[in-house]
This record gives C-alpha cells, structure tokens and sequence, in this order.
C-alpha cells in the first residue's frame, strides 16, 4: 500500500473501514472485537479463532479479513477496546488521583476480561485509547514531586507498570488456578498444613513461621492499594543522596 510515509502497511488504527457491503450481517472492526472479547472471556485467548469468531457473527470467516490482517491485529482491537474503558477515569484533578484511578482501572479491566493480563508487560500497545492512558499516566507522573527529568520519568513509568503487572497477573494467576484444580487458596493451604508445620517445627524457617502463624488474610483490594501507594511514595519522594 503506497502511503505518506513510504510503501508499508499502514497499521489498522490509520486504515479506513472496509466500504459496507450489500450483506445480510453489517460488520465493523468495533463488532468483531466485541464479538472475540466475548469469546476470550469465555475461553481463554487460546479458545480464540477467526473460525469462532466470525460464527458468533453469524458471516464466513474470509469476511473478517477485509476489517484485519491477521490474529495480532486482532488482539491489537480487542485491547483497545479494554483500554477505552480504562481511559474514562483519567479526568482527574491532581496526579495522584489520576494515577491511583488509572491503576485500579487496569485491575478491575484485567479481573473481568482475564485474557488482558497475558497481553500486559510485553510490546507496548498502541491503539488510540491505549495512546490515551499511557499519555494520562506519563502526564500525571511527570507532575510528580520527585520525578525530575525524562529519564526520572522513564524509571518511575517503569517501577509502577511493573508492579501493576506482577499484581495484577498474580491475582488471576491465582483464580485459574483455583478454576483448574478445583481448589481455592484456603483449601489449598489447608491441605499442607501437617507438612508446612511439621517443617516450620524444625527451626530452620523462622520468619516464614511468623507469617503463616501470626500473618492474617488480607483483602486482595485492599492489599492491592496499600501496596500501590507504597510503590509511588518510593518513587516520587526525593532521590537519597
């Protein structure tokens, strides 16, 4: 495709829709990646095909294709559509707020749309709403006390997505497994209890013990803000010389 920029390909948030045609089914990218996130959160990105895709949509599967390329331009759909409803929490009044919001809109997006943690952490995502967040995140964090110059920036974007990421896999991590085994956290532990305290009996574990022993189980939510305001104390108080 000859384009402004050269011979490439444009991506598909610059390509125009495909011209309706005289079909039974409308389509529209929006449609498809709403019928696929239906799908993912049913079963599982691995459970994701063109095939069951288009389906659901009630057209032949070679239709979609005029609307993608191929799967990972799907996926690019698919999470900006997430990314969308991330982004209506962004208008707020000081960078903190906007931060934290930003954050627990990630993980509330991530619990009911599972599939979205396994596509966090890697290349970065570009859509237009992706673009949108990113942007209010960087933003805010650069009105940050603490956070001086671009590479302070780029630290500090890092600590806090990483640490978005490990929580927020962590948490679904832990309810697939549960859905898998059959077996929550609770019936889990208990069924090593004799082994874990025959072993902390033996001395050698004595910090473990106080948590197993002394440790009470904390909320998932709150335990995820308490650990999030920690991690921007860190990284927005002043450097230590």
């Amino acid at each position: 495709m000859d384009t402004p920029y050269g011979s490439e390909a444009l991506p598909i948030w610059e390509r125009p829709e495909p011209q309706p045609r005289a079909a039974p089914v409308p389509l529209s990218r929006e449609k498809i990646a709403t019928a696929a996130i239906r799908l993912a959160d049913a079963h599982g990105l691995d459970g994701l095909s063109v095939r069951k895709i288009a389906k659901e949509l009630g057209v032949g599967p070679m239709r979609l294709y005029d609307y993608m390329v191929n799967r990972s331009e799907l996926l690019d759909l698919m999470v900006d559509v997430v990314y969308a409803r991330i982004a209506e929490v962004i208008q707020q009044s000081a960078w903190r707020a906007t931060v934290l919001a930003i954050a627990h809109a990630t993980r509330d997006a991530a619990l009911d749309h599972e599939w979205f943690s396994d596509l966090l952490g890697g290349r970065p995502h570009l859509g237009p709403h992706a673009l949108a967040v990113g942007e209010a995140t960087a933003a805010a964090l650069s009105q940050a006390p603490g956070v001086r110059g671009i590479d302070g920036l780029q630290r500090a974007l890092g600590a806090l997505n990483a640490f978005i990421i490990g929580a927020v896999r962590r948490e679904v991590t832990e309810r697939r497994t549960a859905r898998s085994t059959g077996t929550d956290e609770a019936t889990f532990q208990a069924g090593l209890g004799p082994y874990l305290t025959r072993m902390l009996e033996t001395g050698r574990y004595p910090t473990i013990a106080r948590l197993v022993i002394d440790g009470a189980h904390l909320n998932t939510e709150e335990t995820f803000h308490h650990n999030l305001t920690t991690v921007l104390d860190g990284i927005t108080g002043r450097p230590r010389t």
